[in-house]
This record gives C-alpha cells, sequence and structure tokens, in this order.
C-alpha cells in the first residue's frame, strides 16, 4: 500500500466513522422498510458494477448508480450503501484492497457529495418543479458525477504513477463522452419511475415541494 493509499484509507475511514456516528442505528435496526431499501441499493449497485470493461487494470468504466441511490436514501445512507457495496465487490476480487481509501473517496464519497449538493442547490435556489427535481438532480447530475469520478480516478492513476498520461488519456479519459449520457438516462428513467409509482422510497422528494402547488 503507498502512502497516498493509506492516507485516502484513513481518511474514508473517518467519513464513515463520522457518518455512522450521525446516524440512528437503533432506529435503523427496527425499521425494516430502511433496512430494504439499504441492503437492496446494495445488492442493486452490486449487480451494476459486475458490468465493467477495460484494458488496463483499474481504468475500467461500469455504470455508477450513485445519484439514484444518493436521491433515495439521502447522503448518509448513500454512503453506507455504497461503502457496503464497495466491500462485496473488492472480497469478490472486482478491486484491491489496497485501493478501498482511493475508491472510497473518489468512486463513491466525490459522486454522493456532487449528487446532494446539487440537490440541495436546486431546492432553496431553483423552482421547485418535478421536471427540474427529475432533469437537474437526476439526468444531469448523473452526468457530471461519473465524470467527475473518471477524472479524478485518472488523475490519481497518474499522480500515483501507475501510468502514463497518454495511456489515461486514450483508455480511460476518453471514454467520459460514452459514459455520461448512458448514466444521465438510467438515472433520470428509475428516479422517474420511483418517483412515480413509489414515491415513498425516495428522501430527496416530497410531493408538497413539487406537485402540490
Amino acid at each position: 500500500m503507498t502512502q497516498l493509499q493509506g492516507v485516502s484509507l484513513i481518511l474514508f475511514a473517518l467519513v464513515v466513522v463520522g457518518v455512522l456516528r450521525a446516524l440512528d442505528l437503533r432506529a435503523l435496526v427496527k425499521d425494516k422498510h430502511q433496512q430494504h431499501l439499504v441492503f437492496g441499493s446494495a445488492a442493486a449497485l452490486f449487480g451494476l458494477w459486475l458490468f465493467r470493461a477495460g484494458i488496463f487494470d483499474g481504468l475500467d468504466v461500469h455504470i455508477l448508480g450513485l445519484t439514484i441511490i444518493t436521491l433515495m436514501l439521502g447522503f448518509r445512507y448513500a454512503l453506507i450503501t455504497a461503502t457496503i457495496t464497495l466491500a462485496g465487490a473488492t472480497f469478490a476480487g472486482y478491486t484491491t484492497w489496497d485501493m478501498f481509501g482511493i475508491n472510497g473517496l473518489l468512486a463513491i464519497t466525490l459522486p454522493i457529495l456532487v449528487t446532494y449538493l446539487v440537490y440541495m442547490v436546486s431546492f432553496h435556489h431553483m423552482p421547485r418543479h418535478l421536471f427540474v427535481y427529475l432533469f437537474v438532480c437526476a439526468f444531469f447530475t448523473g452526468a457530471v458525477a461519473i465524470a467527475l469520478k473518471t477524472l479524478a480516478l485518472g488523475a490519481y492513476y497518474y499522480i500515483e504513477g501507475t501510468y502514463s498520461w497518454n495511456i489515461i488519456v486514450d483508455n480511460y479519459l476518453l471514454l467520459i463522452p460514452l459514459m455520461v449520457f448512458p448514466e444521465a438516462f438510467l438515472s433520470g428513467m428509475i428516479v422517474t419511475v420511483l418517483v412515480i409509482y413509489q414515491p415513498t422510497w425516495m428522501y430527496t422528494f416530497h410531493d408538497k415541494f413539487y406537485l402540490d402547488k
């Protein structure tokens, strides 16, 4: 494990511990509905992350799905859910344990944080309209989240000296335009379906703000 990986692991551990301390875990134990959402979302994420493509180790791409999870569960539960998925994917051999901190910070915390920040800005500074929620918080933010995650990991591999900049650009960063639309489309589509058919699953969506005008 390199120094950068070690520091990232410590920082990510501090983030997770801080989130766990802020959560009412006793309430979670009693709330079967919330348990189903958390662990069901973790299983769904794991399925999405299995379908990945890439030539070089680490420089692979897959549907992220974290914008959906964040809008469903909120920042804290989304982070815990994604951490469970990352642990499962690492245990299954889809990534290595020495990358756990890096993946935790750049591939989980960053997209979730960006999604929640966009949601907060949209909620407080934009019209509270259903289409604003769907297109800004889900569609647009899904594209931004996967683009930032890919750029951040590409920068890490370059700083660490794992790959040359040309390899990172040609085999990783150039895939960003191919990934943003599928991610955005899936995020927008699934959030739309959930808002229509299962609005009680959506932590960030409330009828009185977006529909009851």
